[in-house]
């Protein structure tokens, strides 16, 4: 078949589940716009899909619904795929909540198209520069340390540096699902983050995630330090380099006073620690940060 009457969203992915802390996702590369609003697809305790090449997106919801109906991710790709007239240009990968993983690739998918399922992930692309790049994502999240989506991140980066997609790079996003995950245990929507146009989206995405994870992730125990000594020396530096204190010396109630200004106008709300003390990795930010 050498045409098609939709775009094709040309993709590797990555459907995860962690054991430990039942969170799910998915994280997606892709030459074509906005990837993150077609191919990921989430729901706590239920599942994770990712639908691509020509991405049909009812198999997003339709996946999760026969997940939480009971259907094992095989049976939820045969039903979806079977009375499909397009299934062989579909791509598809899901991942359940107990781990078990399937992936589905149509006959008719640009090559190089192929996917991998292991324990608690499948790995699936189209129009990729070489099957490496699927190898690469299943080996390196199978070895990969750190939360899902450390892992998930990390296996989207060793696709790409195996080759990735033929046509190049465009977009990029990281979806995680955790039960009361979400801004304030309102929702389930632990991460969800998108790059929809940039020349480096992976690259771009992880920044984001990083500051994702500071902005609400919680302080590590290892980074609260006292504001003393060499630490108050250069949050007094900072302070009075981002414009929140004269350059003339202050004393400390004032210098409080600024840092609160400083950490609620940065959204640090969570990251505001007892009177004296503060996270290194906010002044770590206040280091990096640009005027």
């Amino acid at each position: 078949m050498n045409r098609v009457s939709n775009p094709i969203v040309a993709t590797f992915s990555i459907v995860g589940h962690d054991p430990e802390t039942g969170e799910l996702g998915v994280a997606v590369q892709s030459k074509f716009l906005g990837s993150g609003s077609v191919v990921p697809w989430a729901k706590a305790d239920v599942g994770a899909v990712a639908t691509q090449s020509l991405a049909n997106p009812s198999y997003g919801p339709e996946g999760l619904q026969l997940l939480e109906e009971g259907y094992t991710p095989e049976e939820v790709v045969r039903k979806l795929t079977e009375d499909d007239s397009e299934r062989e240009l579909r791509q598809v990968g899901i991942v359940d909540a107990k781990g078990e993983a399937a992936t589905f690739t149509g006959e008719n998918c640009y090559e190089w198209a192929g996917g991998q399922t292991g324990p608690h992930y499948a790995v699936q692309g189209n129009i990729l520069v070489s099957e490496e790049t699927v190898k690469e994502m299943a080996t390196t999240f199978e070895k990969a340390d750190g939360s899902l989506a450390d892992r998930l991140l990390q296996s989207l980066q060793a696709g790409q540096m195996a080759g990735g997609d033929k046509r190049g790079k465009q977009s990029a996003a990281l979806l995680v699902v955790k039960k009361n995950g979400g801004y304030g245990g309102f929702n389930d929507r632990f991460i969800d983050l998108r790059v929809d146009e940039h020349d480096e989206p992976i690259h771009e995405l992880v920044r984001i995630y990083h500051l994702q994870q500071l902005y609400f992730g919680a302080t590590k125990e290892e980074n609260v330090v006292s504001i003393e000594g060499e630490v108050k020396e250069e949050l007094l530096k900072q302070l009075k380099r981002l414009g929140y204190l004269p350059t003339v010396y202050v004393v400390d109630s004032i210098m409080y006073k600024a840092f609160t200004s400083f950490l609620h106008r940065e959204n640090f709300e969570e990251r505001a620690l007892e009177h004296g003390k503060l996270d290194l990795e906010v002044l770590e930010f206040m280091k990096q940060k640009q005027l």
